[in-house]
């Protein structure tokens, strides 16, 4: 089983303890399971992106300090949906690479199940601080009354804007990207997914006239995600710029070039996979079943900021090392 467990693994370099010693396992057998129905990839990345949407009826109930017993119990059923979703969302890469059903249109669902998830739970969030407030307007010395929860309303919905599209969006995108950067020097170009926005913008071009609209909108999007990692890892691209210049291909990079980048690259990806969701949504889940779920904004803009700032930066830094020795 360890042996075929590994080769469902994208590397064990890129998998925190926690994935690679519980989830992890957990989703190979997952993965085995849905192969024997001959399920797709594909399929489970959905459920995944249903399950975890689902999630958001749950977190928009108050907690016990509001809310009771149920509100516990509604909170505690949010938080296991959400992590079935994240469950399905790790089992569909592992059952694509043990079944070889890959696909770019999996890829691509693969980068935005997260969105699917994050964008009905933030929203609701916010409206669960305009019904329950009482505990941060206790904190501020702030009198609850109708105007003062609108204002404040307001604020939360900024905060909650800030935090999703500029946080946890801006820094998941980070964090996938650095992964498939890692994994490009580790295992090549074959044992990667680092897609470029020029090769995309490519795919999109040649799409056929009766491609499904859909599967357009998915690739449209796709240019920009991509466009987006590219744009804040300048010393990257010029590294892999350098290297394309000197080699030709990629593929003739020397090895002993790949295991240097490697070694600088680790340090990075153990911070780097802060980045992901079992950190980020271990915050979410304490903060939502302490009743301040806004706190998870302010965490998530200013904490996890600082921390995708440290992580941009170190690879940035090592990028531009090895760019100026070339």
């Amino acid at each position: 089983m360890n042996e075929k467990y590994r080769a469902t693994l994208k590397s064990t370099d890129t998998e925190d303890w926690l994935d690679l010693h519980v989830i992890r396992p957990f989703c190979y057998y997952c993965a085995v399971f849905f192969a024997k129905f001959d399920i797709h990839p594909n399929t489970v990345t959905i459920w995944s992106m249903i399950i975890g949407a689902a999630s958001a009826v749950f977190f928009g109930c108050a907690s016990f300090y509001y809310g009771g017993t149920m509100g516990l119990i509604y909170n505690i059923i949010g938080i296991v949906l959400l992590m079935v979703a994240d469950i399905l969302d790790c089992t569909d890469g592992q059952l694509a690479r043990m079944t070889g059903k890959k696909s770019r249109i999996g890829r691509i669902l693969d980068g935005v199940a997260g969105f699917t998830w994050f964008v009905p739970i933030y929203a609701i969030l916010v409206w669960r601080f305009y019904q329950h407030h009482t505990i941060e307007f206790g904190w501020l010395g702030i009198d609850d009354t109708p105007e003062n929860a609108l204002i404040a309303t307001a604020v939360v919905t900024v905060l909650g804007f800030i935090s999703g599209f500029w946080g946890m969006a801006g820094q998941q995108r980070l964090a996938d990207y650095y992964i498939q950067v890692h994994l490009f020097f580790l295992k090549g170009e074959k044992g990667s997914e680092l897609d470029n926005s020029v090769q995309q913008q490519e795919i999109y071009d040649h799409m056929p006239p009766h491609a499904p609209a859909y599967e357009r909108l998915f690739q449209k999007s796709y240019i920009d995600y991509t466009r987006k990692q590219e744009k804040i890892t300048p010393q990257f691209q010029r590294l892999l710029s350098k290297l394309r210049e000197k080699y030709g291909s990629t593929d003739n990079i020397p090895q002993e070039f790949r295991e240097e980048f490697r070694q600088k690259s680790l340090p990075v990806i153990f911070w780097n996979g802060l980045l992901t969701f079992n950190f980020r949504e271990s915050w979410l889940f304490l903060f939502c079943l302490l009743d301040v779920p806004v706190c998870h904004f302010v965490f998530e803009i200013v904490a996890m900021g600082l921390l995708w700032k440290y992580v941009n930066r170190s690879h940035e830094s090592f990028c531009k090392q090895l760019a100026d020795k070339l």
